[in-house]
């Protein structure tokens, strides 16, 4: 448990700090004085100055954020070229989707080593047993994992459709599989005569294996990098489609007067990188990718508080020809910031129920993991 703990601390503190060290250096870049820059929530913890920005540690560790000078309050505003508010619309705009950028950016890297390490997947038209369950037909019959099958009663198969409705349309009858298997480096072709079971248990097929026609591919060291990065992006784009449609569910859910099931809060989080953690540190890498995601596209929602609700803010500025009042936005994104907290305790209370009903730890992460 201490060693989930440790984890889950980690990987929000990567995704804080890298989303926030976004805000940040667009800041400087553009000579804004950031005043704090801060971990967790307040209230503050402990502080250190180090040069003219505050570096905090604060009570709640859900978040963080970037003190910008001048950045609610013009009127208090004396030097006008080292604030936020004196900056043109264009680099007020950067500075808040810096953030966004970081996240999907760091999502990138984070699938880029794990395809490094863990080879690049490829679509073939070899039908593979990767699993053979114990006394099943396959397993009494002599196959064995990595055999590919080639034919069906003399039928070609290039295709798990077509190779799972040959032997869906022999239930029961003897039939004669053409395997390819790999013997002392050379490939073998052998006939393996079975009987697709009529009932099979529930979790298996007829003849009790598991098939694919994905096979694992290494690139040259050099091009690993970039090969990975091509399939970071692709998982990225992939995984941030996922999640908006994930967010449009849950929206159509609150306005049609219903609670979302599938909405987890740091109770939820906590318990998928416990489960993540035991499957060794490229699963964790693959999840903060996944987390990073999630909360780039949290973060560009136009609600007050959020990154996007400022960006809503100059959009409406640039509409109308001149500035929201800066008290005006900054008690609009205050409200926005306690209904925010109000639903993160609330996901946290039904997270809590859950893992009560559940039982146990361990039955918890399965209902979060379904």
């Amino acid at each position: 448990m201490l060693g989930s703990i440790l984890t889950f601390l980690i990987v929000l503190s990567i995704l804080v700090l890298v989303h926030e060290l976004g805000h940040f250096l667009m800041a400087r870049r553009f000579g804004v004085w950031v005043e704090e820059f801060g971990f967790g929530i307040p209230p503050k913890v402990m502080g250190k100055k180090i040069g003219k920005t505050v570096y905090s540690l604060n009570l709640l560790p859900f978040g963080g954020f970037v003190k910008l000078y001048g950045e609610s309050f013009e009127g208090e505003i004396t030097d006008s070229k080292r604030s936020f508010m004196g900056k043109s619309i264009l680099e007020r705009l950067i500075i808040l989707v810096s953030g966004v950028v970081m996240n999907f950016l760091l999502a990138v890297v984070a699938f880029a080593i794990v395809y490094s390490f863990s080879g690049i997947p490829k679509e073939t038209k070899d039908v593979k047993l990767v699993e053979i369950s114990q006394g099943s037909p396959a397993q009494v019959a002599g196959l064995v994992v990595g055999d590919v099958v080639k034919t069906v009663d003399k039928e070609k198969v290039e295709s798990m459709d077509t190779f799972t409705k040959l032997v869906e349309a022999k239930k029961g009858k003897r039939i004669t599989l053409g395997v390819e298997r790999l013997i002392d480096g050379k490939k073998v072709d052998k006939k393996v005569q079975i009987t697709p079971r009529a009932s099979p248990p529930s979790n298996e097929g007829p003849l009790g294996v598991v098939i694919t026609t994905t096979e694992i591919y290494y690139p040259p060291i050099y091009l690993r990098p970039f090969v990975g990065t091509f399939y970071g992006i692709k998982d990225s784009l992939y995984w941030g489609k996922n999640v908006i449609s994930g967010f449009m569910g849950i929206f159509t859910d609150l306005f049609s007067g219903k609670v979302p099931q599938d909405l987890s809060g740091p109770v939820g989080i906590f318990a998928i990188t416990a489960q993540a953690a035991k499957m060794g540190v490229l699963s964790v890498i693959n999840f903060i990718g996944v987390l990073s995601i999630n909360l780039a596209i949290l973060n560009i929602i136009p609600f007050p508080a959020l990154d996007g609700g400022r960006v809503l803010f100059i959009v409406i500025e640039k509409i109308m020809g001149r500035k929201v009042l800066p008290k005006v936005e900054a008690y609009i994104h205050t409200i926005g910031m306690i209904i925010l907290l109000t639903l993160l305790l609330a996901i946290t209370a039904h997270d809590i129920q859950r893992l009560v009903v559940a039982g146990s730890f361990s039955n918890f992460i399965e209902s979060v993991l379904k």
